[in-house]
C-alpha cells in the first residue's frame, strides 16, 4: 500500500492524463466540512504528480477547483469539480465537492462519480456535528473511506487529539499508517507504523531514515492497534492466532490484506498532510490502496420503461451506460456535462440517446431524446484539455449537450438504458423572487431554466394562488449563489420579495343573504334574484352546493349559473382575497325575468349573495399547517422543541434514531417556519434536518389576522 513506493510523482503539466483501461483509474472524491482543507489537498496532490508547477492557495483565489468567480470571492467551495492527474501510470480523478451543508447535492453527485473517498479533517479544528454526517453520508452509499487528517503544522494542530477525534466519531475501525514528527514546532516528516521508516521531509525531498529511539514506544503502541485491525479485516483466519501468539507478521502479507479491507469499506486508514509533507504517501494509498471502478458495483440499470437489466459490467467493449453528474451553463461556451462512463467507451460524435426520469416535481421534464456527442475534453479548473475517448470507469467532460440536465443516463441510441437515480435531498427555504425591469422579467424563463438543470436541488415553483416566483433552495448560501449566478453569469437581475404563503377563508357562522343583479336601460337589461343559505362545513369539507328550488322560480338552465357565480367569488375570496373552502351553499329561492334573465345575470347574482353573506357572519383566515419531522443530535432535542412551541407549534413526541440522534415531530404552521431551513442549521451548528408534510388547514389567531391579511 502507501509504504511500498518511494519514487515520487509522475505527471505531465498542461498535457491530460488518459486511461484506456478501468483497471488504471481511481476515482476518489474529496469529503469533509468546509474549511477542513480539501481544495488545499488537491492542489498538493497536483503539484506533487506535476500536474500544476505549484499549489495554489484559497486566501489568494488561485487554486484549481475554485475558480468560480462566486468560489474565488467567498473562499470556499460551492461547487464539485473534478481534477485529473496521473501517478505511477495510473490515473487518479479527484473530485473536490462543497463542504457546506447547503451544497449537499453537489457532494452526493461527487459520491454517485467515485469510488471511493478521502475523509478531509482538519487538525487544528477536529471533529464537529457535520463532520459526522458527512461520514454517514459516505457510509450509507457503502463508499470506502480512508481519513486524511491536515494542517498538521498549524499552530493549533494537534494529530493526536483530532485522530482520537475520529476513532470516537468513527469507531475503531480507523487507525493511523503514520505519524508525524515534529521538531521545534514543525512537522519534518512522517514514521511509517508498518514499515517502521522515518520518511524525512526537512531537506524538502522525501529520505528514508530509520525513527529515533525516542519514538519506538509510541510506535509499537499504534502499530499494535493498526496490525490488529487488519487482522480483524484479514481473510486469513490464523492470522490473529499467530499475531497473539508473538509471530512476526510479514509486512507484504499485511499491506495486502490493508488493500482488500480498504477496498471493502472494511478499515479506514488514517493520513497526515502538512505544507510540504504527506501528499506522496496520500498518492500511493490512492493508487494501491483504493479499489479501481472494476470492484465498485454499478448502480441498478434498467430499460427506460423500468424492466430491470442485468450482466451489465464496468467493460470498456460493453452496452454505453453514463451518467451527467455535473452540468454547467455559459451564455458563450454553451453547456458542459460533467460525465461517469460507468460502461462502453464515449467517443466524440458519437449520437447517445438521453433518458430523464424522475425529478419532474423539481423542473425536470422526463425525456428521453438523441443526441451528438461534442467534443471530450478532460476539465482541470478552467482548463478543457482534449480527450480522445472515455473508457468505462473514467469521467470526462461533454461539450454542447443541449438536453442532458444533472441526473440524466447516456446511452446507445440502439439500446436506450437507464440508471436509477442518487438521492436528493429535499429543497426546504423558499425565496420569492421577481424580475427588477422589463428586460430581466423577459429573460427571466430561461435563466432559470439553466439553472433548474444543473442543479436537482433546485426546485422552481410558479405559485398560482399567490402569484409568485418562487425558489425552493437548500438553504440561505445556496439562494445567494442562485442569485449571483442568474445576475453575473445570465445578466438578469433579480429582487428577493417577502414570501405570501397561500392562506384560506371560510365561514364563522350561517346565514342567508340575498344576491340582487336587476338592471334595466333602454336596451337588453338584466334580471336575477337569488336567495342563499351559507353556512360552514367542517375542515377540509371541500364545498357543496344544493338546489332547493322548486316551482321553477329559477329556471333549470339558471341554476348551475348560480353555482359558477358562487365558485368565481369563492376563489376570489370575500374577506382577504384567499380562496374560500369548508362551506354549504344552498340556492332556495329566487326571481327570474323572461326577456332579461341570462347565464351571467345569475352568475352575477350567486356572487354578489355570497359577498352579502361574508359581511353578516364573521369570516375566518385558514393557515396551512404542516407536519414537521426534525432529526437531531440528542444534545439539541431541548432547544429545538422549545423553538418549535415558541414558533405556536404542538409537539407530538421524540424517538431515538440510531446513536445519538432523536426525531421529533410537531405541527406547525407554515407562516412561522418559511426560514426554518436556515433557524435549524443556525441551532444545530449544521447538523439538523427536516421534513415537512402538508397536514390541514386551521383558522389563523385574531391577533395576527390584521398583520396577514393587510
Amino acid at each position: 500500500m502507501a509504504e511500498k513506493a518511494t519514487g515520487g510523482a509522475a505527471g505531465a503539466a498542461g498535457r491530460a492524463p488518459a486511461a484506456d483501461r478501468p483497471d488504471m483509474v481511481r476515482n476518489v472524491v474529496l469529503v469533509g466540512h468546509s474549511g477542513s482543507g480539501k481544495t488545499t489537498l488537491v492542489e498538493a496532490l497536483l503539484a506533487a504528480t506535476g500536474t500544476v508547477q505549484r499549489p495554489g492557495r484559497v486566501e489568494d483565489g488561485t487554486t484549481v477547483s475554485d475558480f468560480d468567480e462566486v468560489e474565488v470571492r467567498q473562499q470556499r467551495s460551492v461547487n464539485l469539480t473534478v481534477a485529473p492527474m496521473s501517478h505511477n501510470n495510473i490515473k487518479i480523478n479527484l473530485l473536490d465537492t462543497p463542504g457546506y451543508a447547503d451544497f449537499v447535492g453537489d457532494l452526493r453527485a461527487g459520491l454517485r462519480a467515485a469510488d471511493a473517498a478521502l475523509f478531509v479533517v482538519s487538525a487544528a479544528e477536529g471533529v464537529n456535528g457535520l463532520t459526522r454526517m458527512l461520514w454517514e453520508e459516505c457510509a450509507a452509499v457503502g463508499m470506502p473511506r480512508a481519513v486524511v487528517i491536515t494542517k498538521i503544522d498549524h499552530q493549533r494542530a494537534d494529530f493526536h487529539e483530532a485522530l482520537a477525534a475520529c476513532r470516537n466519531a468513527f469507531g475503531d475501525s480507523v487507525a493511523p499508517l503514520y505519524l508525524p514528527v515534529v521538531t521545534n514546532g514543525r512537522v519534518n516528516g512522517l514514521i511509517g507504523l508498518l514499515t517502521q521508516k522515518f520518511y524525512n521531509y526537512a531537506t524538502g525531498t522525501r529520505t528514508e531514515n530509520a525513527p529515533g529511539p525516542s519514538y519506538q514506544e509510541q510506535i509499537e503502541e499504534y502499530r499494535g492497534a493498526l496490525i490488529e485491525g487488519i487482522i480483524q479485516e484479514s481473510e486469513d483466519e490464523s492470522l490473529m492466532d499467530r499475531y497473539l501468539s508473538g509471530e512476526e507478521i510479514d509486512t507484504k502479507a499485511l499491506i495486502g490484506d490493508l488493500e482488500k479491507a480498504v477496498a471493502r469499506g472494511g478499515f479506514h486508514p488514517v493520513l497526515a498532510t502538512g505544507t510540504g509533507v504527506g501528499a506522496l504517501e496520500v498518492l500511493q494509498l490512492i493508487t494501491q490502496g483504493f479499489p479501481s471502478p472494476l470492484e465498485h458495483p454499478l448502480p441498478e440499470i434498467t430499460e427506460i420503461d423500468g424492466k430491470p437489466v442485468s450482466g451489465i459490467t464496468c467493460d470498456p467493449r460493453g452496452p454505453l451506460v453514463a451518467e451527467v453528474v455535473k452540468t454547467t451553463s455559459d451564455p458563450y461556451v454553451g453547456r458542459i456535462s460533467l460525465v461517469r462512463v460507468f460502461s462502453g467507451t464515449l467517443r466524440p460524435d458519437m449520437t447517445v440517446h438521453v433518458s430523464g426520469h424522475g425529478l419532474a416535481d423539481r423542473g425536470h421534464e422526463d425525456h428521453d431524446v438523441d443526441e451528438r456527442i461534442g467534443a471530450l475534453s478532460s476539465p482541470l479548473g478552467k482548463l478543457q484539455r482534449t480527450a480522445a475517448q472515455c473508457v468505462a470507469g473514467d469521467i470526462v467532460a461533454v461539450a454542447k449537450l443541449s438536453r442532458a440536465e444533472t441526473g440524466d443516463t447516456l446511452s446507445s441510441k440502439d439500446r436506450p438504458l437507464l440508471m436509477a437515480s442518487w438521492a436528493m435531498p429535499e429543497p426546504l427555504l423558499p425565496v420569492a423572487v421577481q424580475a427588477r425591469s422589463k428586460a430581466d422579467d423577459d429573460k427571466l424563463g430561461q435563466a432559470l431554466q439553466r439553472l433548474v438543470a444543473e442543479d436537482p436541488t433546485l426546485r422552481l415553483e410558479n405559485n398560482a394562488e399567490t402569484r409568485q416566483l418562487v425558489l425552493w433552495c437548500m438553504g440561505e448560501a445556496h439562494a445567494d449563489v442562485l442569485l449571483d449566478r442568474l445576475s453575473k453569469r445570465h445578466g438578469v437581475e433579480v429582487e428577493k420579495i417577502e414570501l405570501r404563503v397561500p392562506l384560506r377563508e371560510t365561514f364563522g357562522g350561517s346565514c342567508q343573504a340575498l344576491g340582487r343583479n336587476v338592471k334595466q336601460s333602454g336596451g337588453h337589461g338584466q334580471f336575477a334574484i337569488c336567495h342563499l343559505e351559507v353556512e360552514p362545513l367542517p375542515s377540509g369539507g371541500g364545498f357543496e352546493f344544493v338546489d332547493k328550488i322548486v316551482g321553477g322560480v329559477v329556471p333549470r338552465q339558471f341554476i348551475p349559473s348560480v353555482e359558477k357565480g358562487v365558485r368565481t367569488q369563492m376563489q376570489r375570496g370575500v374577506m382577504a382575497g384567499y380562496p374560500v373552502v369548508d362551506v354549504r351553499v344552498t340556492l332556495y329561492d329566487g326571481k327570474a325575468h323572461s326577456v332579461d334573465s341570462s347565464d351571467m345575470a345569475f352568475q352575477i347574482a350567486g356572487a354578489l349573495a355570497l359577498k352579502e353573506a361574508a359581511a353578516k357572519v364573521p369570516t375566518l383566515l385558514l393557515e396551512p399547517v404542516d407536519e414537521v419531522a426534525v432529526l437531531i443530535a440528542d444534545d439539541y432535542v431541548g432547544a429545538v422543541m422549545s423553538d418549535l412551541s415558541s414558533r405556536r407549534g404542538r409537539v407530538l413526541g421524540s424517538e431515538p434514531v440510531g446513536t445519538g440522534r432523536t426525531l421529533v415531530r410537531a405541527e406547525v404552521p407554515e407562516l412561522e417556519i418559511t426560514r426554518y431551513a436556515i433557524d435549524l442549521r443556525s441551532m444545530s451548528h449544521g447538523t439538523g434536518t427536516f421534513q415537512r408534510t402538508f397536514l390541514r388547514y386551521e383558522p389563523l389567531p385574531a391577533h395576527l389576522v390584521d398583520k396577514v391579511a393587510g
